[in-house]
């Protein structure tokens, strides 16, 4: 059976949020990236697909990202890194650590058969990580399409944020770039086609990275 990636991606809510649910339909399981604004909405879509959802990945905490965790099963694990768990209010039982290797527990991230690969992307805050699995990225609000994550929120840092993008310009060109807000002119696009029209991917240095960040 094949074991290719499964995306789908919605945007929900009043800040253009994209969110997302990753299935590997050898076993029927899915995860949820970054669960906010209508979660039983996205429970359900799982459910009519035939899939169940069994793990909860979290870009980071900014709270247009994690609104709806209430409504996530406690029984369902929460990863997310562990710079970022403090930003979540305190009791949350089911949050699972990260750490800067993109592990937890000592063991890759998986949904089903499929193992994820996490990139550690600090800049819009300290724990942001990306999802890397089949050449398909969710970067959450460190990478957007055309553009970039806020550094001046707390936590933000832009000369941190130079070296995270500078971390995702190695990936493949034809890695599939999935955002975490639509503020750009496609919801998708890849790593080397952004090379070209991402103002903040074509500056030659950090002070103008900074210059046109900040």
């Amino acid at each position: 059976m094949s074991k290719n990636l499964i995306i789908k991606q919605y945007e929900i809510g009043p800040l253009n949020n994209f969110l997302y649910l990753l299935g590997d339909p050898a076993t029927k399981e899915m995860a949820i990236v970054d669960p906010a604004w209508d979660v039983p909405f996205l429970c359900r879509q799982a459910k009519e697909m035939g899939f169940k959802i069994t793990k909860v990945f979290l870009t980071h905490a900014h709270p247009d990202h994690v609104n709806g965790l209430d409504d996530i099963e406690e029984t369902i694990p929460v990863y997310i890194s562990r710079h970022e768990a403090p930003f979540l209010r305190h009791g949350l039982k089911n949050l699972v650590d990260v750490d800067e290797k993109g592990r937890s527990q000592g063991s890759p991230l998986q949904v089903g058969s499929i193992t994820f690969e996490v990139l550690h992307t600090p800049g819009h805050t300290p724990g942001c990580q990306c999802f890397l699995a089949q050449g398909q990225l969710i970067t959450g609000d460190t990478l957007f399409i055309d553009g970039c994550g806020r550094c001046d929120l707390p936590g933000g840092d832009a000369k941190i944020m130079y070296k995270s993008l500078e971390i995702l310009m190695k990936l493949p060109e034809d890695t599939v770039i999935w955002p975490g807000h639509h503020y750009g002119p496609t919801p998708t696009d890849t790593i080397g086609h952004q090379k070209q029209t991402n103002p903040y991917l074509r500056c030659d240095s950090l002070q103008e990275f900074l210059g046109e960040r900040m």
